[in-house]
């Protein structure tokens, strides 16, 4: 018989349930907004006490903050620290005891913790990340610098120094960099009563347990018993007779989306993850996969914005600018190309004054349109519905969704075309434009993320720039060749 788990952390005070802030840190930033205000007013008091005053101002906001502070919990730690402009961040930072900012550090987003990292000094970040276990470790890795880590894993035991380490053979969206070792684990041969024996003699037991693992004598994962079955089961019951036979398992290498995927899929709690062999190495918890799934969906709505990565909010103007420099710079040349070929029409254009007018009708509804699809595309390659057999089903579908589209909208638009300017030409050639786009916009809408995705990049990256484009310079283009061929 055998169990293995984490070990415990340090404790922290439990938020008070009597606590009449509605989101638990609410009068924490009320009183930064009150201690700010009073050292103003402090200092601007000319008296020849007026240092005096304002130091010890000072010291008793910090006291009463590090009070309150002591009570919450870290994952509200770490949406106050969110909240903060930089140097308010970093009064909360630094009055934090340690073991409760070491665990809000685990909890913080991606860019905060990365400016909280750096704004730590290296002997402060050690104390601090000594306080964690060996799986929050591997977690934090990519944002602390690679001597701090090591100096850290040096303190650790051999099982758990090895644990760190191998981490740095998993890519970020692996099985790898998810699983944890919290687990309880049985030998195939034992009873029921042996493998509750198991469950009390554990010091602690693993968050999110559901079920044990049942393996045989060299490690090999054969079973999982769910722990509704297993109390209810007879104590002289065989484990064997009582387990699940080759539940779902993973492989460190696997694609954690594929995981989400599975867990959605089999409404599962965890999963065990085994080496090559087969041999049991950890498992995964659906509190881990909803964070995953959370941290992918918010990068992409950031790609589809545009953005290479999650910003701070606060953070330094430059670095924000930074981010958005590179799609931006796309955009721009993507821009200059539609206004080229609006240019190419100008004599048309000063002939008739309301192509100038229509023109962005026409871009606009086939962005949309192209955006629609985007989006449909994207989450079927997400939820892995669209595979080498259907592609071309979903290609025909959405051409023919633009058709219908295309023929209703642009007889709309065509009307309307008509009517302000007297003239059923001008509202023929509206009315081509549009259906033509739409279709444009469908084709494009398909094949770009079909097209990134199938190069190894992230199908929502740049789609939306793409579209923009195309469906701009093909809705200008195909309104002025028409007006030109038909008008003029």
């Amino acid at each position: 018989m055998a169990a293995s788990g984490r070990t415990a952390p340090t404790p922290i005070m439990e938020p008070n349930p009597l606590d009449p802030s509605p989101d638990n840190i609410a009068d924490i930033f009320e009183l930064i907004e009150k201690h700010r205000l009073l050292e103003v007013v402090a200092r601007n008091q000319e008296t020849p006490r007026s240092a005096l005053l304002e130091q010890l101002q000072h010291r008793q906001n910090l006291v009463e903050l590090r009070k309150r502070l002591r009570t919450r919990h870290p994952a509200d730690i770490a949406h106050l620290l969110e909240l903060l402009p930089v140097a308010d961040r970093l009064v909360v930072w630094r009055e934090l005891p340690v073991p409760l900012a070491a665990q809000s550090l685990v909890q913080v987003s991606d860019g905060i913790r990365a400016a909280l990292v750096s704004d730590t000094p290296r002997a402060a970040l050690v104390d601090m990340l000594r306080e964690l276990d060996a799986d929050d470790l591997r977690y934090l890795s990519p944002w602390v610098p690679s001597d701090v880590i090591d100096a850290v894993v040096a303190s650790l035991e051999a099982t758990d120094r090895k644990w760190v380490e191998d981490e740095e053979g998993n890519r970020a969206d692996t099985v790898g960099r998810l699983m944890t070792r919290e687990l309880v684990s049985v030998k195939d041969g034992n009873t029921v009563a042996e493998c509750l024996l198991t469950l009390r003699q554990c010091a602690s037991l693993p968050e999110h347990l559901d079920r044990i693992f049942v393996v045989d004598a060299r490690n090999v994962l054969v079973g999982a018993i769910e722990l509704g079955p297993l109390v209810i089961a007879a104590p002289e019951e065989a484990v064997s007779s009582v387990m699940q036979r080759h539940p779902r398992a993973f492989v460190p290498s696997d694609d954690a989306h594929d995981v989400a995927q599975a867990f959605e899929r089999y409404d599962l709690l965890s999963a065990p993850v085994v080496d090559e062999r087969g041999k049991l190495i950890g498992r995964v918890t659906a509190d881990v996969v909803v964070d995953f799934i959370r941290a992918s969906a918010d990068q992409d709505v950031l790609a589809l914005a545009g953005l290479r990565k999650a910003e701070n909010l606060f953070g330094p103007v430059l670095d924000s600018a930074r981010n958005r420099w590179p799609w931006l710079a796309v955009n721009l040349a993507t821009a200059f190309v539609a206004s080229r070929v609006i240019g190419a029409f100008e004599a048309e254009i000063e002939q008739l004054v309301a192509l100038a007018a229509l023109m962005p009708i026409v871009a606009s509804i086939g962005g949309n349109t192209g955006n629609q699809t985007v989006a449909l595309v994207i989450r079927g390659l997400a939820l892995d519905q669209l595979r080498a057999g259907n592609r071309w089903h979903l290609l025909r579908k959405e051409l023919t969704v633009s058709l219908l589209n295309g023929a209703l909208w642009g007889a709309v638009v065509g009307l309307f075309a008509t009517l302000v300017y007297h003239s059923a030409a001008l509202g023929a050639v509206m009315s081509g434009a549009v259906f033509m786009n739409l279709v444009v916009a469908a084709c494009v809408g398909v094949l770009v993320p079909l097209g990134l995705h199938a190069l190894d990049r992230d199908p929502a990256q740049g789609a939306s720039v793409i579209l923009t484009f195309a469906t701009d310079s093909m809705g200008f283009f195909l309104f002025l060749a028409l007006a030109s061929a038909f008008l003029m």
